[in-house]
């Protein structure tokens, strides 16, 4: 029993030095705070690659209306050197297998009588079928002329999942342009296009 008397009369007289005691103050609050400080820097690096791929989606979606356009008539080579030069904006992000990246090509046809875009070809990674309605913003919808219009879709998965989305983050983007050279941009002969 005197054992015992002596362990909490020692605890009590260590008790208040120990309170005073400022020598590992820093290395307590560095431990509270640095959890937090981890999970602000790699979301911020995420959200700043997720910011960085969006803006190549859309720069993506814009380029492969913009070099369709320029041509009278494309080949299905043309078609996959475009998907090739775009698919290099995408750099240094993953366009591998493990990544889904999206990419279609697209001549529209506004019919007068309806002022609905109608497809008249359509090449890449989820082709339109021919014939099929897509909606264009109003705007674009003037009686008998063409688009291109160009679809882009990329699944972004983040390096620390468990942060923002284990499964990923699908963005997309679309582009319309209208033909320069010609009225319509002809794919793969003749008949397919004006």
């Amino acid at each position: 029993m005197r054992s015992i008397a002596k362990m909490w009369f020692r605890i009590g007289r260590a008790a208040p030095e120990l309170l005073a005691d400022r020598r590992g103050l820093a290395a307590v609050e560095f431990a509270f705070i640095l959890p937090v400080m981890m999970v602000m820097l790699f979301g911020t690096v995420e959200f700043s690659s997720a910011i960085a791929i969006d803006r190549k989606v859309t720069l993506m979606a814009r380029t492969l209306s913009d070099l369709t356009s320029q041509a009278t008539t494309v080949s299905a080579s043309d078609l996959t050197n475009f998907f090739a030069a775009s698919t290099g904006i995408m750099t240094p992000y993953p366009t591998t297998p493990t990544t889904t990246l999206n990419s279609t090509i697209t001549q529209l046809y506004i019919d007068p009588s309806t002022l609905k875009a109608k497809v008249k070809w359509s090449q890449g990674s989820v082709p339109l079928s021919v014939g099929s309605t897509v909606t264009v913003p109003s705007t674009l919808a003037i009686a008998d002329t063409y688009l291109i219009f160009s679809q882009v879709s990329y699944t972004y998965v983040p390096t620390v999942g468990y942060v923002l989305a284990k499964a990923g983050i699908t963005m997309s983007d679309t582009a319309f342009t209208r033909p320069r050279q010609s009225k319509c941009v002809n794919f793969p002969d003749s008949s397919s296009g004006c």
